[in-house]
């Protein structure tokens, strides 16, 4: 007899439906064919004691499971339920019509059903596809549930699954309320910015980085608090629309990165990787490609601690997806994009032992030392990089200082009103949201200067030797604080704080 259901397989964020066929007749072997990898093949024995442990036989005939598109290679263990289902329904122990259900599922061996990664792109795919539900592991179903006009059916055992599809025992599907679930999350913070003393300056800079969606560098000594100031910043980011949820959730699926019975991803992302991350770990990779750090940080930040100690050719590698918000990835039978709209957070001591420019602390390193500790990141990353911000210690009298200081919240209605105007201006312009984005040729028709301001900006790009590049970037800050000030115009003051903000095209670094 012959049996057909439908699984799935993720490539890149999106997934694709593999239909998965079984032949039970004469012969006495077992094959599994339509490019599996090993883990596929192995199948054959979980199947085999998950089925005797439960009552079930494996039928001792020829079993022949085919996975088409024969073409595309299909890997993981989460075939196990699919292929088990099959083989019960062609040798008669299931009586059921399991052809209108994506089903996926890793099996143990008695029988209990495993999570699997990317349960939410393969929803959306079966939604696509038309079909009646999708019976996945019941871990996994608050995340796929989150796909409406969907059956979800979570089961916690291949006999669940059996009693489901036969009509013994009806499983209600998983139903999520994703706009409740959403708005409920998206701005429960355990940080706040008025938790931090000092910093005046600092604060400023970020809350110029989030208003413009701009890129930012730290350079202070240890202690100054640039990790403490990064982690607060997702608490002045603009809260993500429904659309980006879904796909930062995507995302976070396909990677298996979401947690047990996690639902919907209702914050910004924030990613810290450790120096030590390889070049795949960071920019995505692998066989079948999978997402790196700077796609988990999707709609949201990157922050990279320490940037000098990161490996050259992990930073390198980086220059392209922040210029393109994108990463392509090509095999030699495939190709995947990921997407990669990350804001680049970073920090560095400003010479290798730390002190250089401490108003108490003496540098020990010599201007050799300190220009080989700066070589380490490349002017065309550091060129990509908007603001440059000095952190200097908290002395005592302002940590111990009880004056309140600005909530996050106040600073966030700055933030998104600065949004709204960004906005209403590329209304018109599709994937473009914020001055970060904005092109050359935008930069030339949105941030228009006077003649005070070109005299100004002339002589910062000859003192400072800034590129092509910096001048843009240097427009684009200037734009954002114009926003922020609900400034129609850019001024020249605000011409020159963006300026200000190009610390590390200083000769004063090395010297």
């Amino acid at each position: 007899m012959l049996a057909t259901t439908y699984g799935s397989a993720v490539y890149g964020v999106d997934a694709q439906i593999i239909t998965i066929e079984t032949s039970v007749g004469d012969g006495a072997k077992f094959f599994i064919v339509g490019l599996p990898d090993i883990a596929v093949k192995e199948s054959q024995q979980r199947v085999e004691a998950a089925l005797k442990y439960n009552g079930f036989f494996m039928p001792r005939n020829n079993v022949v499971v085919n996975m088409a598109p024969a073409d595309l290679k299909k890997e993981g263990a989460a075939y196990d339920l699919p292929i088990a289902l099959t083989i019960l329904n062609a040798s008669g122990q299931l009586n059921a019509s399991i052809a209108d259900y994506l089903i996926m599922g890793e099996l143990s061996l008695d029988g209990k059903v495993r999570p699997i990664k990317g349960a939410l792109p393969m929803a959306v795919a079966a939604r696509q596809a038309g079909f009646k539900g999708f019976i996945l592991p019941k871990c996994n179903a608050n995340e796929a549930g989150i796909v409406n006009q969907l059956e979800v059916i979570g089961v916690d055992h291949i006999s669940e699954a059996v009693h489901h599809l036969s009509g013994k025992k009806i499983i209600p599907p998983t139903i999520i309320e994703t706009r409740e679930v959403f708005y409920n999350e998206n701005t429960a913070f355990s940080v706040d910015f008025e938790e931090v003393q000092g910093q005046e300056n600092v604060k400023r800079a970020l809350e110029i980085s989030a208003a413009g969606g701009h890129n930012l560098i730290m350079i202070g000594p240890p202690g100054a608090g640039k990790t403490m100031l990064a982690k607060r910043l997702p608490t002045i980011l603009p809260p993500l629309n429904l659309s980006e949820a879904l796909e930062t959730t995507k995302i976070h699926s396909v990677a298996g990165k979401l947690k047990t019975d996690s639902r919907l991803i209702a914050q910004r992302p924030y990613r810290a990787p450790h120096h030590s991350i390889s070049d795949t770990a960071l920019v995505g990779g692998g066989t079948i490609p999978q997402p790196g750090e700077i796609s988990l940080a999707h709609n949201g930040i990157l922050f990279l601690d320490e940037l000098p100690e990161f490996k050259r050719t992990a930073l390198e590698v980086m220059r392209q997806p922040l210029e393109d918000r994108t990463v392509n990835i090509s095999r030699a039978k495939l190709s995947v994009s990921f997407p990669a709209n990350f804001m680049l957070i970073s920090s560095m001591n400003p010479c290798p032992c730390g002190y250089f420019n401490h108003p108490e602390k003496e540098c020990v390193c010599n201007p050799t030392q300190r220009s080989r500790y700066l070589a380490k990141i490349s002017g065309p990353l550091l060129d990509r990089i908007d603001l440059h911000v000095e952190v200097t210690p908290v002395n005592f009298d302002q940590l111990t200082s009880k004056r309140k200081t600005e909530k996050s919240e106040h600073i966030r209605e700055r933030v998104l009103k600065s949004r709204t105007i960004q906005s209403l201006r590329f209304e018109n312009i599709e994937h473009v949201h914020c001055n970060a984005m904005m092109s050359s040729n935008m930069v030339r028709k949105y941030c228009e200067i006077d003649d005070q301001g070109k005299a100004l900006l002339k002589n910062a790009m000859q003192k400072l030797g800034l590129s092509g590049r910096a001048f843009d970037r240097i427009l684009k800050v200037a734009r954002t604080i114009a926003d922020l000030s609900a400034s129609e115009k850019i001024a020249v003051n605000h011409l020159a704080e963006a300026i200000q903000y190009r610390s590390l095209d200083r000769s004063m670094w090395t010297s």
